[in-house]
């Protein structure tokens, strides 16, 4: 099989507060869109991310109330702590404060205006500790 994408489709009550935070805070933008939907891409996230409005058609029928919820959209960074300080000066609140794990990755986490989860990492190396 060959894979020419990937994307992660998250069901949410309003798409167009999550695209514009994607594309206005992360880069994001919009490849496709229609009522209730849009397709965002990124020059360098290696992924797209979908966003359907909760209750479309186009979602199974047991599916179409759900919420992204317990889903984290992880992206990988260089820096996780300049992110951080970027996204605080634009206004995004940081739900998980940029912290150091025993395995290697630092990381910390914002919700969009749906409460879909967004956490950016930063693997360490032995240098960077």
């Amino acid at each position: 099989m060959k894979i020419n994408r990937s994307a992660v489709s998250l069901t949410v009550e309003d798409v167009d507060a999550s695209a514009a935070f994607f594309a206005e805070r992360l880069g994001f933008r919009a490849e496709m869109s229609a009522d209730g939907f849009a397709s965002l891409g990124h020059p360098t996230a290696g992924v797209n991310v979908v966003l359907l409005r909760r209750g479309l058609e186009v979602l199974p029928e047991g599916f179409r109330d759900r919420h992204a919820a317990g889903v984290i959209l992880a992206f990988t960074v260089d820096d996780a702590a300049a992110e951080q300080e970027r996204l605080r000066a634009a206004g995004v609140p940081v739900t998980m404060p940029l912290r150091d794990e025993p395995w290697g990755e630092r990381l910390f986490q914002v919700a969009d205006p749906n409460g879909v989860v967004v956490q950016f990492v930063q693997w360490l190396t032995p240098e960077q500790d």
